[in-house]
């Protein structure tokens, strides 16, 4: 089960043949070696009733997709992991690599004991290798033909003919393609079913929402409506329709089915289904009291936060974003943490939710882009204003969260009768002046709350705001300095001796940089660029600042951009 999104030719892509380009295959065994089953994720293979016992697993492999004379083809690369009985077997395996060539065979042999009557063969795509470049393939998993061997028994499975075959397909955009999308996405003629994951015809949406009726509306933003909705058998549910004004185009539509669908956990907003219309609708577990931010600033949903509350809130995000960073084969930065995007179900669990324009950091290293999105006010500024992206601009978001969560306040609100300063600037106000934290604390909580619990949430949520972002904790780290397994004045300085040597050279860089007038076009970008004050950092800007005066206007620009920024 399951469809290749981004697929769109003729034949089959779970089917592969090819039976011109095969190199020194004998003729007995080229027929093995023609066609490959293949999936966009995963292919699990049971064999079934064996007698317990020693056997020899032999997997057959050859490339005959990705081939030299297949143009469309050739920049692709399949690299996929093989697991036996669970145990992994060949991991980053490259058919081609190893058989020395695309249209040669390779077969990988393997003993194993086998208990239980049941012997299991899976081949997964672990996030490496070619995703969607070219455009139009089939990078997942493929293999020509299984055989196990026992003692006194031959037991022959040919290409998955008579073996039982199990697709544990995950919709990922990055590896699923379109395979008549239209149709699929639509639910045209019949339901279909992708693991879990339902695809609703419109009229079934119409349905559940009572034709998107104004008092089942639950909420607005920018990108359209949430209805509450309840389905034939009875389920209640949270639709969420895009607007024909929505930033969030199509692309991002898919891109969030997709990463929801791949993922499982109790602070992660679960996916029922979705509804590909002129206006899409996606269909989430129904979440009692809608969002964090709709919590905040209903005066009756407010009463209901209470300190534990609260706490739980802010530990049970922590929990989703180190999932997405450090819980997956693929780290997921979410771009978009904000209250909006945070629901609250009928126990107050916390659900991260919105993954429209999430990103997989594939090779978990720093991401330079100009594709900058989400939400200005939760943004982080090397992620603003440079586009460098990280986990760590995730770890900010958080720390505007937990910030809200305790004042009550949303981060652009004006703290108390002055309208120029928010609750952002109040937080660092007193942090810098060694004032009291504490005044920053809900008054409509009284005394109803933890002194020390509210300091140590409100010290992270600043550790974690802070505008250098290797002084930032992860949010491995945050989690141990929430729940006071780590001290937060001992973390604070580790971090700062680790990262000064590397701050000073970040700023030496730019300032020869600019005395050799460089004029590159490219952003001079490191890690560490935007910093906490001190004497060393302040002396090497005013210093860089002071060179010929014939600096390109964008570096000059850019230097102030850092100045503005410290």
């Amino acid at each position: 089960m399951g469809h290749f999104f981004d697929y769109h030719g003729d034949s089959s892509p779970y089917i592969l043949s090819n039976t011109s380009n095969l190199h020194d295959i004998s003729t007995h065994d080229s027929e093995l070696y023609t066609t490959a089953r293949g999936s966009a994720i995963s292919l699990t293979y049971y064999v079934l009733c064996l007698m317990e016992g020693n056997y020899t697993v032999k997997l057959h492999f050859a490339e005959i997709v990705l081939t030299q004379y297949n143009s469309s083809n050739i920049l692709g690369k399949r690299v996929f992991n093989v697991y036996l009985q669970e145990d992994l077997w060949l991991k980053d395996f490259d058919i081609a690599k190893e058989a020395g060539g695309v249209g040669r065979a390779v077969i990988k042999t393997r003993s194993i004991h086998v208990k239980n009557n049941t012997l299991k063969i899976r081949l997964y795509w672990a996030g490496k290798g070619t995703t969607n470049i070219p455009y139009i393939g089939c990078y997942g998993p493929i293999i020509s033909a299984i055989s196990v061997d026992a003692v006194g028994l031959i037991v022959g499975l040919i290409g998955g003919v008579i073996l039982f075959l199990c697709l544990d397909f995950w919709i990922w955009k990055k590896c699923c393609f379109r395979y008549r999308r239209d149709d699929i996405l639509a639910g045209k003629g019949h339901r279909h079913l992708l693991g879990d994951i339902r695809v609703f015809k419109f009229s079934e949406i119409k349905a559940a929402t009572s034709n998107f009726k104004s008092s089942n509306k639950r909420g607005e933003g920018g990108f359209g409506s949430v209805y509450e909705g309840k389905l034939k058998d009875g389920t209640i549910v949270a639709v969420k329709q895009l607007s024909s004004r929505s930033k969030q185009g199509r692309e991002e539509f898919i891109d969030e089915i997709s990463m929801i669908s791949s993922m499982n956990h109790v602070n992660l907003v679960r996916l029922v289904g979705f509804c590909d219309h002129k206006r899409p609708c996606v269909v989430y577990e129904y979440m009692r009291y809608n969002s964090l931010s709709q919590a905040l600033s209903d005066k009756g949903a407010k009463g209901r936060l209470t300190w534990p509350v609260r706490v739980q809130i802010c530990m049970g995000v922590a929990q989703g974003l180190f999932y997405l960073h450090e819980g997956s084969n693929v780290q997921i930065i979410h771009r978009d943490i904000k209250p909006s995007n945070i629901l609250l179900d009928e126990n107050f669990i916390p659900k991260i939710s919105d993954f429209g324009i999430a990103k997989q950091n594939q090779n978990r290293k720093t991401d330079h882009t100009k594709n900058i999105k989400g939400t200005r006010a939760y943004m982080a500024p090397e992620y603003a204003t440079r586009g460098c992206l990280t986990p760590l601009a995730d770890v900010y978001s958080f720390g505007l969260v937990a910030l809200e969560l305790v004042s009550g306040k949303p981060v652009r609100q004006s703290f108390a009768d002055d309208p120029n300063i928010s609750v952002f600037d109040k937080a660092f106000v007193l942090k810098d002046m060694k004032g009291d934290l504490l005044d920053l604390v809900d008054p409509d909580l009284g005394n109803e709350y933890s002194p020390e619990e509210a300091l140590r949430i409100l010290n992270v949520a600043i550790l974690c705001m802070g505008s250098c972002p290797p002084l930032r904790p992860t949010m491995r780290e945050t989690i141990q300095l929430l729940e006071g397994r780590a001290d937060i004045a001992g973390f604070q300085d580790e971090k700062r001796n680790v990262n000064k040597e590397k701050v000073l050279a970040d700023f030496q860089k730019l300032r020869k940089a600019l005395l050799m007038g460089e004029t590159s076009t490219q952003p001079f970008v490191t890690e560490t660029f935007v910093t906490e004050s001190s004497v060393e950092t302040e002396s090497l800007i005013t210093e860089s600042r002071a060179g010929p005066s014939t600096q390109p206007l964008e570096t000059e620009s850019f230097v102030t951009e850092i100045t503005e920024l410290t």
